[in-house]
This record gives C-alpha cells, sequence and structure tokens, in this order.
C-alpha cells in the first residue's frame, strides 16, 4: 500500500495546470555536498554519507513525529552483504553490494517506465538538480550519493509532468506497490534489481530527508518526484514522492 504522510488532500484526477510548472527541487531541503566522483574508495564515501545524515538532521526543524532513524554503516566495502526482505517481512537470500559504476538506464516494468539517466549534482542554493523541463526528458541520478547497487542509498529524481507536455517519465510513480522491480543497468555491463519495499507521499514540509538520503548498510535505491496538489501560486507541487527500494539481485 502507499503510505500518506500528514493532512494530503485527496487525489483528483490529474490535469495539466495552465501555468508552467516549476521546477520541482526535491522537498526544497538543502543538502550538503557529500562526496566527489562515485568512484572514490568505499570507507571514505561511507564517511561521507554518515556525516551528511548528521549535518542534514541538525540542520532540519523537527518534522511532526520522529521517523525510523538510518541506518549508520560502520564499514562499506564491495563485499558486503545484505539479507533481502520480501513484502513480507520474511528474509531472503544474501545479496552482494556491487562495486560503484556509472548508471545508464532505468527501467520500471510495472509503470512501463524506460528511461535513460542523467547525472545530477547541486544548484548553488544547496538544493538537489533536476532534468530539465522538456518533453522526454530522462530521470537523472544524484551524483553525490551511491550508485545504485552500491552499498547506500541511491537517489534517482525524475519529472511527474509539465503544463506543456503532460505527463513525464515518472508520472506513474505514485502507482508503484510493494514488491515490484526496478533495474538499473550500469556502465560496467551489470544490472542491479531492486525490490519495492514501500511508496509514501510526503508533504514538502515533512520531508524525511535522514531517512531518504541518509546512510544505510545496504544497497538502496529511492526514486523522488512531485506528489500532492499542485499549488497555482507556487507553481509548484505540495508534496514528493519517495518510493523505498532494496537490492534484489544482480544480473
Amino acid at each position: 500500500m502507499r503510505e500518506r504522510i500528514g493532512a494530503m488532500e485527496p487525489r483528483r484526477r490529474r490535469r495539466i495546470v495552465d501555468v508552467v510548472t516549476a521546477v520541482c527541487a526535491v522537498a526544497g531541503l538543502t543538502l550538503v555536498v557529500i562526496g566527489a566522483a562515485p568512484a572514490e574508495e568505499p570507507q571514505r564515501r561511507a564517511e561521507q554519507q554518515r556525516r551528511a545524515g548528521q549535518q542534514i538532521a541538525a540542520e532540519q526543524e523537527p518534522l511532526g513525529p520522529p521517523g525510523p532513524s538510518p541506518a549508520t554503516a560502520s564499514t562499506a566495502t564491495s563485499a558486503a552483504t545484505t539479507t533481502a526482505t520480501t513484502p513480507g517481512g520474511t528474509s531472503g537470500p544474501a545479496v552482494v553490494g556491487m562495486e560503484a559504476s556509472l548508471p545508464v538506464h532505468l527501467d520500471i516494468p510495472a509503470i512501463g517506465v524506460s528511461t535513460g539517466l542523467m547525472e545530477l549534482g547541486l544548484n548553488p542554493d544547496g538544493t538537489i538538480a533536476v532534468p530539465p523541463l522538456t518533453a522526454g526528458a530522462p530521470a537523472g541520478w544524484y551524483r553525490n550519493l551511491a550508485t545504485p547497487g552500491e552499498v547506500g542509498p541511491a537517489v534517482i529524481l525524475g519529472h511527474v509532468d509539465t503544463a506543456r507536455d503532460g505527463p513525464a517519465v515518472f508520472y506513474q510513480l505514485r502507482d508503484l506497490r510493494p514488491g515490484d522491480e526496478v533495474s538499473v543497468r550500469r556502465a560496467d555491463g551489470r544490472t542491479a534489481v531492486f525490490g519495492v519495499d514501500r511508496v509514501v507521499e510526503y508533504p514538502k514540509e515533512r520531508f524525511p530527508s535522514g531517512e531518504v538520503y541518509g546512510p544505510v548498510d545496504r544497497p538502496a535505491l529511492r526514486l523522488i518526484t512531485c506528489g500532492g496538489t499542485f499549488d497555482r501560486l507556487r507553481r509548484s507541487y505540495r508534496g514528493n514522492v519517495v518510493v523505498f527500494a532494496t537490492l534484489r539481485r544482480t544480473a
């Protein structure tokens, strides 16, 4: 089931707004620069992620009831293992974290998504950059966190729609359900296959930056787009949809 956090307005049939949809900066949250290129040594990346999670948490005011604290990865190596968990909560076979490699393509069969991936960094104001608001724009991978399949949270963002062109790459992201698969093809020729754990819609003012961007001790994936109703005054959506997924297997 999809979760909703806070008093979000009921979902109505989405209609194309008659104003230009503003860039959906992910929850409008300020992030710190977490690292350089993803090829750097795993232990250094883990330490950067740990510090980033702490700094994000320290800079944010309390946002409603406290959620689960992000796990801290004390060590991270390419041979790190994790136990896969099915939607029913049972443990599956161990999955081995992959070496860092740039993601090049994303497939989500359940909602018909097949898209290339561009690299995203930070805007001057510290928010995560997003793909361009153009027809056929791909999703984008945030380069300052883990690469998909590597131990840690990998983050991929995409637009939900635009005023001019209608539905965008993540238009149906909210329709994913636990157990659906998400595949990321990487530059090394391998594919990381993730299983959806949960889908949550957050009001922007209650976006859990620590839970989404903070360090974890397993290969994880977060897919993010806009959600909730459209604020015509601010020209942006009032919420964000976040898909949490865990590495299920590699190919």
